[in-house]
């Protein structure tokens, strides 16, 4: 890697060819970064998870003592299987202008982007520094980040601000909903189905608990609080997976499902999951009169706060110019800016190349016009922190 001239989109083709699918490891992607930007002399730190297979990265270009600018992307793809890809997904295609291939738009287009920009600071007599943060698990809801963001807290310095890279066709995004996952387990009372009203059907508990997770968003989207500048104004309840029962002539005794809110910045998660809890201990009293054993839990197995920076706070006008854009959007995807942001205290926006209309499918792409305008904002970012502004 000493003295190749690295290109973003030659660069980009590097990272699509490593298959970082959440489940898999990453640690191969991560090492050929941190050897790319510790040969152009950033100071490098690799945070390895438990198992050593998966790793976040945090580089500094430039002075290490005080605050800088930090470059925040994941590293990790959604899974191809399923999709019937016509281009090969873990090898970058060019046609029409556009870049294919799995996480060039979701989000190794700016990551590329990024690498980019720190191998340029690292010639450059920065007066602020640059710091990249490259992470893992993301899409699985942003779990990889967080020892990361544990290591920031202790650090002397904190960021000034945060740019996360997610796509946004270079817009500058301002927030994103918070989000809340959780596990509901019934159980209830097995019995041969022939003698059903003898048993308790835990399928059928659950069921009622989704019932009364729809009527409450009913009750969101009617009466709750709102925010226009979101395609869904409201905040949500959603239910993605129900499992139970072992055999159609057993009353099942055993249910799950798996639900999640998405918050509102002035939407407290804790009180919405409040109102299911008071339900479940009402519909419990009932059946504990006749069934002594059953039981409902509901278990929290993820969660991560919303983002809500102030669109007219500092961060936001400059990074406006950096990008050359008078606007501010709000994004219906989550990403690792809301624990920056709650944890840390770092100002933060999203901006990034691409369209999330092409992430998560078959064909993904991304226009090499959106990689030149980030690196456009890249070379206008690095003109400041040269000139320490």
């Amino acid at each position: 890697m000493t003295g190749k001239h690295w290109t973003t989109q030659d660069l980009l083709g590097k990272l699509i060819a490593y298959p970082t699918v959440s489940a898999d490891p990453n640690l191969a992607l991560i090492t050929f970064c941190a050897e790319l930007l510790e040969t152009a002399g950033a100071q490098v730190t690799i945070l390895r998870d438990t198992t050593g297979n998966k790793a976040n990265l945090y580089a500094t270009i430039g002075p290490t003592d005080r605050a800088g600018v930090l470059l925040s992307g994941h590293t990790d793809v959604v899974p191809v299987a399923g999709q019937d890809w016509s281009l090969p997904p873990f090898e970058m295609t060019q046609q029409n202008g556009k870049l294919y291939g799995r996480g060039t738009c979701d989000m190794k287009g700016f990551v590329a982007s990024a690498l980019v920009c720190a191998l340029k600071a690292a010639s450059l007599d920065l007066k602020t520094p640059l710091h990249i943060a490259l992470s893992y698990d993301e899409e699985i809801g942003c779990v990889g980040v967080r020892s990361l963001i544990d290591m920031l807290a202790a650090a002397p310095f904190v960021p000034q601000f945060c740019i996360v890279g997610e796509p946004t066709s270079m817009r500058v995004a301002t927030g994103h909903k918070g989000k809340t996952a959780a596990r509901v387990t019934a159980k209830g009372h097995a019995a041969h189905s022939a003698l059903a009203p003898t048993g308790l059907n835990a399928i059928h508990m659950a069921c009622d608990m989704i019932a009364f997770l729809r009527d409450l968003q009913e009750d969101l989207r009617i009466s709750g609080l709102r925010d226009d500048d979101y395609d869904v104004p409201y905040s949500t309840v959603h239910v993605g997976t129900i499992n139970g029962g072992t055999a159609l002539n057993i009353v099942p005794d055993q249910a799950a499902f798996m639900f999640e809110i998405r918050n509102l910045a002035d939407d407290d998660p804790s009180q919405i999951l409040a109102r299911l809890e008071a339900y479940r201990t009402r519909y419990l009293a009932d059946l504990k009169t006749r069934f002594f054993n059953a039981d409902i839990t509901i278990d929290i197995t993820n969660s991560y706060p919303s983002l809500a920076t102030d669109p007219d706070s500092d961060v936001v006008g400059l990074v406006q110019s950096l990008a050359q854009t008078n606007h501010t959007i709000k994004v219906a995807f989550g990403t690792e800016g809301g624990l920056f942001s709650d944890r840390l205290g770092v100002p933060t926006v999203i901006c990034g190349p691409g369209s999330m209309d092409q992430g998560h499918k078959l064909d993904e792409y991304i226009e090499l016009s959106q990689l030149a305008a980030c690196d456009a904002m890249m070379d206008a970012l690095l003109d400041r922190l040269v000139a320490g502004d």
